[in-house]
């Protein structure tokens, strides 16, 4: 007699931190140079009071502000990675999951 139960394995797809952390920097650099250019377009609904508590050492409409802003992102997005990657492969890894799938 056969039977048709799905055979589980405790097996899931990982996250790798490198690409997570260097994904989600990107991102956060890119909406960071997006909300600036809002911020230069729409002045009345600029956000630069929220950018300085947000990023220590930065200056609104300088250089080197903007340069803080950039790379204080891009470090939230590998912070972020650091700790949610490998609290994600831990949980996946625990929960059983049909083989083939």
């Amino acid at each position: 007699m056969t039977t048709n139960a799905p055979t589980y394995e405790k097996t899931a797809p990982r996250l790798s931190v490198s690409v997570l952390g260097n994904s989600l920097g990107l991102f956060f650099a890119v909406t960071f140079a997006l909300c600036v250019l809002f911020d230069l377009i729409l002045p009345d609904y600029a956000m630069n009071q929220a950018w300085a508590v947000f990023f220590p050492g930065f200056v609104w409409l300088t250089g080197t502000g903007f340069i803080i802003g950039l790379v204080e992102s891009f470090a939230y997005g590998w912070y972020v990675a650091i700790i949610l990657a490998p609290l994600y492969n831990f949980f996946a890894g625990r929960s059983p999951r049909p083989v083939g799938t």
